[in-house]
């Protein structure tokens, strides 16, 4: 409680993440659809699942401040009470993110095997985006299965060199014009 503005803010920046997260995805859904219609589908439908539950998950951060904010209907708790149940809030966010983190992997399949099929993007790219997509997937499961592996920290290079080149070189334009001339 001493830092709860700040723990307030991380909830308020992990909500404005997951909306980004979907603004970002409908960008891209725009720029791949020309690759294959379906595929791009099915990346915005893993995002679109799991930004709500990503964002649903934050009640959870919302409960422990609730037990901890000394509010006159918990007098009815000890102490060690509230702080055990803050607690409990807080480890069910954390498999909450676990849940959501399924889907922020899941999303990166197809994305991986469009941009692998554009043409417009490096091929490289989509590889290692889909090597992101099993490291969150392996990462996730893991911890349901009682066990810490942190794969996703090695495999996670797809997403950044992704996120630069699209930011630094972007996509050949030429090359994305004439497949958006194919597929319409």
């Amino acid at each position: 409680m001493a830092s709860e503005s700040l723990f307030r803010l991380g909830i308020v920046s992990d909500l404005l993440a997951s909306i980004v997260m979907i603004l970002v995805v409908l960008v891209l859904y725009k720029l791949l659809k020309p690759v294959n219609k379906n595929m791009a589908l099915l990346m915005v439908t893993f995002v679109l699942v799991g930004a709500p539950i990503a964002m649903l998950n934050k009640l959870n951060q919302f409960a422990a401040l609730q037990l901890l904010s000394g509010a006159d209907y918990l007098t009815v708790f000890t102490t060690e009470q509230l702080q055990a149940l803050a607690l409990l809030f807080l480890r069910l966010q954390s498999r909450g993110s676990n849940i959501a983190f399924i889907f922020w992997g899941l999303w990166l399949l197809p994305l991986g095997y469009l941009v692998f099929k554009s043409g417009f993007l490096p091929r490289i790219l989509g590889i290692l985006l889909m090597i992101s997509c099993f490291g969150y997937l392996i990462d996730s499961f893991a911890v349901f299965l009682g066990y810490s592996v942190g794969i996703g920290l090695f495999t996670a290079w797809g997403e950044m060199l992704f996120i630069l080149w699209l930011l630094i070189k972007g996509v050949n334009a030429e090359q994305w014009e004439k497949r958006a001339a194919e597929s319409a």
